[in-house]
């Protein structure tokens, strides 16, 4: 199912769920626990700290989140601190543990699929090397600002983490409000061709 208005990377890691349960209201106040730059892999419906929420695996970080209407709570578990997770299926749910910090987290009511793909993920991340740090960029316009979120979705469907075909939607969601202004060379915008020469 779609959701109005949702970032593409969001709205591609929720059609991979295996299902939503407990976790609408919170996959649609997502973005707001985000930061800036900050991309979604995969995401899942789970128990934590006394309630039901969800789980969101980013290129950065483990991070829980729930939202209700009258208890809210988020903790992140920081990839480059997990030192190992655990994923223990059952019948149709499981539970992810994650060992960060000397600190121990069990994550529960996983359903199955969407746990085992968020313990691959970040077991494969603790095999290869860190990415170098990022450099730090002044504000940059609204095309490359697209130009970098397409590069990131791209190598999510580089690591696996998304389709090529969810890449295409994502893509088509991004480039949409964008008007593409093609220039042929040796002609001017808007087909007017440019003055060579004397007359």
């Amino acid at each position: 199912m779609a959701y109005d208005a949702l970032r593409p990377d969001i709205q591609a890691a929720a059609d991979r769920m295996e299902t939503k349960f407990g976790a609408r209201r919170e996959i649609r106040k997502l973005a707001g626990y985000l930061r800036e730059g900050e991309f979604v892999q995969y995401l899942a419906g789970g128990f934590y700290g006394g309630g039901l929420g969800l789980l969101a695996l980013t290129g950065e970080r483990l991070l829980f989140v729930r939202d209700g209407w009258v208890n809210k709570a988020s903790e992140d578990f920081p990839i480059d601190k997990i030192t190992s997770v655990e994923w223990r299926s059952g019948f149709s749910q499981g539970t992810l543990t994650v060992h960060a910090s000397g600190n121990r987290a069990e994550l529960k009511q996983i359903y199955n699929p969407d746990g085992s793909r968020i313990a691959e993920a970040i077991r494969n991340r603790q095999t290869s090397p860190p990415p170098a740090p990022a450099p730090q960029a002044s504000p940059l316009p609204q095309e490359q600002c697209i130009g970098d979120q397409l590069t990131k979705l791209w190598h999510l469907v580089q690591a696996g983490a998304m389709s090529q075909a969810e890449f295409e939607v994502a893509k088509a969601q991004l480039l949409g409000p964008i008007s593409v202004r093609t220039t042929i060379p040796g002609h001017a915008p808007n087909g007017v061709p440019p003055q060579h020469g004397y007359r």
